[in-house]
Parts: structure tokens; sequence; C-alpha cells
């Protein structure tokens, strides 16, 4: 312990306590054990204290294990059915070889031990729904480590490469894993990402930065014609990424794609926070970042009303803004679009995991020793959310494959990350995922609360089928927090791939329908089978929705207004994006 450390623990009587759960979470990467511990614990002993579930449990063990080895008898004929099918997402024996006895027999096996321990961890009377899913999802990770397809020997797409090549992929494989060993180590990005290069090869969007403070840069683009609509775009990205996802290469930039068809577009580019940023709060982000921005649209186009977009975090911050503009009677706006964003918080998937009161305290007493939380303490979680996808299948195809699979501007923009402020991050957990006070009308702006359906300007809402993040039924609950009309359009993809989905784009299709102000409720449900499927981006459509309500075409604004305190300072992309 340094002086730093005695300084602190004579402040504060718990610091002591801090400190070593600091100390601990850097081991952790932020997860609690004792938030764990708790989970296992109210599941164990309500498990030892039902008899019933325990013989229903032996019972399933023992049909399985008959079942298997019945099926095990046919096995090595190819025409053989499955004992057991993988879940429609998972892919880890998707390839013909996993036919072929005996590598299909060990990948039953695990499927049906994989599904009696989902058995075992579900339905146990008495315990917490939270400290089930914790057990559940932890056990998933746990028997996700000894998958065939994670080993040599058992795994037959690597022995087949490995037979065809001589070895050499598992040579090639070593060397993938000692480069990445090495830039992990030295604090460098991934194998890749230095095509792509902030301001030369993705974020070249031509614009000027025309306003910045302690907290963000504002980007107004040139105009691409000799005319626009009216009524300009305001964009709130989310400050857990750089807002570059939005501009990436030319041929999937939300923001070329908006400025080609007329709009004249803005863009806050937030700042990458460090320990001197600890006490920044979420208000912060709202009156520097959404209003700041805000007023500086104003003065450069003057009378006209705004359309913002909030992307994930940035929409629920847009939310709160517009929520206190429609408080305070301000008509500044003009529509609003959340782009995977949520605003009621109750059921936020699987990233609820992670988010309970011992927790939050866990990473707050972690955050509080350095000040903000880390891009690798937030990647960790989000590699388990979906630890197929993004853990265990790139060291398949990386290190037993020996494949490097071709960096992508989406790829080199998710490991371009950025960290947390202190205060904002706890205020976030808090407030809105631990208390839901946005959606129950006692978060509060300026000292008063705000509500939601105070907002009246008609509402854009884009969910993403496969969103881990921002679940697409959890965005859709803001038919249920607003009183406007609200036009909810549900995209294939995830969280971040269903939003960058460019015209050409194979593959990708949308549901669309709007509710006016008035109209029943539908559950997601019954609005899922009530809309029909579109091919193509989602794009075209909104901007569609977006130029019917953006006014008539003028003559494009100037770049800045020097004369009001807005100037031209840089060239796009600006400083802050470039900062590590």
């Amino acid at each position: 312990m340094d002086l730093t450390d005695l300084a602190r623990a004579e402040a504060q009587p718990d610091s002591y306590d801090r400190i070593a759960h600091a100390r601990l979470g850097r081991a952790t990467a932020g997860m609690s054990p004792a938030s764990l511990g708790a989970a296992y614990l109210d599941w164990a002993v309500h498990l030892a204290h039902s008899p019933g579930k325990q013989g229903e449990l032996w019972l399933k063990a023992w049909r399985k294990a008959h079942r298997l080895a019945l099926w095990a008898l046919n096995a090595a004929n190819p025409n053989c059915e499955l004992c057991i099918e993988p879940l429609v997402h998972d892919r880890r024996f998707a390839d013909p070889a996993w036919r072929q006895w005996p590598y299909n027999v060990l990948f039953q096996g695990f499927l049906l031990c994989q599904q009696w321990w989902y058995n075992a961890t579900t339905g146990v009377r008495g315990v917490t729904p939270h400290h089930q899913d914790v057990v559940e999802f932890a056990a998933r990770q746990w028997l996700d480590i000894f998958s065939p397809s994670n080993f040599v020997l058992a795994n037959p797409v690597v022995l087949r490469e490995t037979m065809r090549s001589g070895g050499a992929n598992l040579l090639d494989g070593w060397l993938n894993w000692a480069e990445d060993l090495q830039r992990q180590l030295a604090g460098r990005k991934p194998v890749g990402t230095e095509k792509f290069r902030v301001g030369e090869t993705v974020a070249v969007t031509h614009g000027k930065v025309v306003f910045h403070n302690r907290l963000m840069e504002l980007i107004q683009y040139a105009p691409a014609g000799e005319s626009v609509h009216a009524e300009p775009v305001l964009i709130v990205p989310a400050w857990i990424m750089k807002y570059y996802i939005l501009d990436l290469s030319p041929q999937n930039s939300l923001v070329r794609f908006l400025v080609e068809r007329g709009h004249t577009v803005f863009m806050i580019s937030w700042k990458n926070p460090d320990a001197a940023d600890r006490d920044l709060g979420l208000d912060d982000y709202r009156r520097l970042g959404f209003m700041a921005a805000l007023d500086a649209v104003n003065a450069i186009v003057p009378g006209r009303r705004v359309h913002p977009v909030g992307y994930c975090l940035g929409g629920t911050l847009l939310a709160i803004g517009a929520a206190a503009l429609a408080r305070d009677g301000d008509a500044r706006l003009g529509s609003m679009t959340l782009l995977a964003a949520q605003t009621d918080f109750e059921e936020p998937g699987e990233l609820s995991l992670f988010i309970d009161e011992s927790q939050v305290a866990f990473l707050e007493d972690l955050m509080w020793e350095q000040g903000y939380l880390d891009t690798t303490q937030m990647a960790g979680a989000f590699q388990m959310l979906r630890s197929n996808d993004l853990f265990w299948s790139y060291r398949q195809q990386n290190y037993l494959l020996g494949r490097r699979a071709p960096m992508s501007d989406l790829m080199a923009w998710n490991a371009d990350a950025t960290r947390m402020p202190y205060r904002m991050h706890s205020e976030y957990l808090r407030s809105l995922f631990l208390r839901n006070d946005l959606a129950e009308g006692r978060y509060r702006v300026d000292g008063r609360p705000v509500a939601l359906t105070d907002i009246r300007v008609p509402i854009f809402t884009v969910g993403t089928e496969r969103d881990h993040v921002a679940p697409w039924r959890s965005v859709y609950k803001i038919h249920l927090v607003t009183d406007t009309d609200v036009t909810f359009l549900l995209t294939a993809g995830g969280h971040n791939a269903g939003i960058v989905s460019q015209p050409g784009r194979e593959r990708h299709g949308y549901r669309m329908m709007t509710r006016a102000h008035g109209d029943r409720y539908l559950d997601p449900d019954a609005w899922l089978a009530a809309t029909q499927r579109s091919e193509g981006s989602w794009w075209p459509a909104w901007q569609h929705w977006l130029a019917a309500r953006s006014g008539e075409r003028v003559a494009p604004p100037p770049l800045g207004a020097p004369g009001k305190g807005y100037g031209v300072l840089a060239d796009a992309p600006g400083r802050y994006v470039l900062a590590p």
C-alpha cells in the first residue's frame, strides 16, 4: 500500500475495504466474487433441500446416459439421426465432419451434458430469479471450456486440416497466439487494425469541428449538393464507443448516407476520459454533450427544429434530454430517433447478470481507485455474453486452424475501445439499471424529475434481433413509457452489425410498424406476428421517415458560425477521436 492509498484510507473509514476490492477486481476483470458466491449459495442450499428436484435430476441423468448409449450403437451409420440437435445459434458442430464416428458421439454427449446442467441450474423452487440466471450462465461458461470443439484430438475439422497441411496449421496457430500475446502485453491493437486509420480510411466524410469543450467535439459535415433539408440532424453516439461506427468506410457510413440525401448532419465526438475526469457525472454528459451541441446547432442553423439521433447509451442520454426539454416547454426538437437504445431497464437481458448491488459496489471500488472503468474490464463481460462467437470461435480459427480472419472496419472499430468515468458509470448503473429511475419517473434533471410521457415529438426506434446489449424486447418498451407516435423497426443482426446495415448488403431485412398516439398497445410477440418482413437495409425506410419531417429543401447552411462563437476549429474527425 503506497502513500496515496494511506491518504485515502485516512480520509474515508471504508477505504481499506475499497482498496482491497479494487485490487481483487483487477484480478477478476471487475467481476465480484461475492455476487457469484451468493448466487451459487442460494442455488445450492435450495437444491439441497429439494429431494424432488434431486430425484428428477438423477432420473434425467440416467435417461440421458441410456439414450446416448443406445444411440451410440448406431452412430457409425452416416444416416443415423442425431440424438439431440444443437440450438439454433450454436454453430460449433455445423461442419459435416462432426456427423462421423466417433466425433458425433463426443459432441452429442457434450450437448446432453449441457442440457442436463441447464435442468440442474433452473427450476429449483425458492431460488431468486437473478441468482438462477447467474448460476445457469456461469455453468454454461464452464461447460463451453470443455466443448470438444476446443481440443485438437476431439475436433475433426482441426484434425482434417492438420492432416492436409502436415501440421502447418498448428505451427501457424502457435505463431498467431504468440503474436496476439505480444500485442496484448504491449498494449497494442489486434492484427490487421493498422489498415483502418481514423481520418484516412475510416471516418473520412468531409466536415469540420465547429465546437469543443472538455467533454466533446462537435463535427458539422459538409453538404453533398446545392440544397439540403431545412432542419438538421444531430447524432448523439454512446461514449462507451467511438463515434465513427456511424462513419466507417465510405460504403457503409450512415453519416455519408444521410449527407448524400440532403441532410445537414452534426455529430458529437466524445472525449475518451482518463483519471482526471473521474467526477464527470451523467448530467455532465447531458449538459456539456447533448445540450451544448443542441445550442451550437441552433446557432449555426437558426430558426429550425433539430432531429436528434441517439445510439445505444447516447440514445438513453437523448431520451433524458428530450424529456427535460419537454418538461420545460422547450420545443426545439422536431423528432427523435433511438438506435438500439433502452429507456426502460427492467428487463435488460443477459447484461443484467453482471448488475446487482454486490457487483455495482465492486465496480465502484475498482473505478474509485483508478478513476475510470478500463476498456479491458468492460470487454470481458461483453465477450462472455457471446463467448462462442467472440471468444472460443476466435481461438479455434486463429490457434487451432491457424487462420487469420481478415480484419473488417467494424472489427477494427470494436478494438478501438474507450473508458468510462467513475462517477458517470456509477450513476448510470444505479439510477438506470438497478432502480430504473428514468422509466418510473424518478430521474432528476436540475433537481426536478423528468417523465418520458412528456415527449410529444414523433419517435423512430430501431431494435436488432440478436442484440445482447439492448435486447429488442427491452427497446420495444418505448411504447409503454411514451405518449406519442412511435415507429418501431426491428432489423436483422446484432447491436453493432444490425445498425451498420448499408443498402446492398445481402441477407438483411427488417420489420416496421407505426403506432399512432391513441392506438392500442401490441405486445412484442403480437407485433412480430402482425408485421411483414421487408428485404434489404432499413436505412432508406428511416431516411424516408426523417425526410418527411425535415422541412423543404433550402440552400446549405455555412460550416460553423464564427460570429456566434462557433468558428471552424479543425478538419473532421477532430482530435478527441484520435486519443488512445
